[in-house]
């Protein structure tokens, strides 16, 4: 079977074909997905993407799925995992009626579902303030987020991150983001010379909300199965994290590693090209 894995990040498999805006390893190949899908009709067999379509604007991620209905052979299998909108919601209202009702020590558990809620689609620095929630040394709901974030919790609490030298950091970069920061530190140069250093704040936050970080929509089990539907697909349908029909999906470690869900807060949705 040939497999294609779009908006991969650093989660990947050389049994796939990988890609995505920056390549973290020469397994991926960097490629801007928002134009296109750079492979010819009826291609691959399955096509998989974990939390990058709620990154793109409404049209770019119909665009995207239709050029996945493309790339896919007749039968070919789609696997869309995004955050899941409506459990997200659902345990902020329960944590607003807990908070509300004088149950003090279930603000914590408040506070992080406001951020995992909306912090990703208004920040305007990396990691937002969720990353300065999870870095607070006295945090005391570590048990009711873990569950939630999965991986992502171990990155910030339990394992320590390797530090990296000045030339490793410099050597691991690809040329094109060289070339990409000189023509951000020039065009800030002379946005602040020409318009000062609010205009220059406001050009720093467009570059970051352009970055790829931020969240441009959200969906749930509706929305996300009528995008698919509108895009071509058929018979879609709600599964869980280890669960396919994507063969031998499982021993690939994209949504389960090691028995656990890598983001468990997640809907997991397929659908098959006609």
């Amino acid at each position: 079977m040939k497999l294609l894995n779009f908006g991969c990040g650093a989660t990947f498999h050389p049994a796939w074909v990988n890609i995505d805006l920056v390549s973290f390893s020469r397994e991926v190949r960097a490629y801007d997905i928002r134009k296109n899908l750079p492979y010819p009709d009826a291609e691959f067999d399955a096509c998989y993407s974990s939390h990058v379509v709620e990154h793109l604007k409404q049209d770019e991620a119909q665009k995207m799925l239709v050029e996945c209905h493309r790339v896919l052979k007749q039968k070919g299998i789609i696997r869309i995992v995004v955050p899941d909108l409506e459990s997200i919601v659902r345990d902020y209202l329960n944590a607003l009626e807990q908070v509300d009702s004088g149950l003090k020590e279930v603000e914590p558990n408040y506070d992080w579902i406001m951020l995992e809620f909306y912090d990703q689609t208004v920040r305007s620095f990396g990691g937002g303030e969720m990353m300065r929630f999870l870095l607070n040394p006295d945090i005391s709901n570590k048990d009711f987020i873990r569950p939630r974030i999965g991986a992502e919790a171990q990155n910030y609490w339990e394992v320590q991150p390797l530090q990296k030298s000045l030339w490793e950091k410099i050597t691991s970069k690809q040329p094109y983001w060289f070339v990409q920061k000189l023509r951000i530190i020039i065009t800030k140069f002379l946005v602040a010379r020409i318009a000062g250093n609010e205009a220059m704040q406001a050009f720093e936050e467009g570059v970051f909300r352009n970055s790829g970080e931020i969240h441009r929509w959200m969906y749930d089990r509706y929305s996300l199965r009528r995008l698919l539907e509108q895009a071509g697909f058929i018979d879609v349908r709600i599964c869980r994290a280890d669960e396919s029909r994507i063969p031998d999906f499982n021993s690939y470690n994209l949504d389960v590693v090691e028995g656990k869900v890598r983001k468990p807060v997640s809907l997991f949705m397929e659908g098959i090209k006609p």
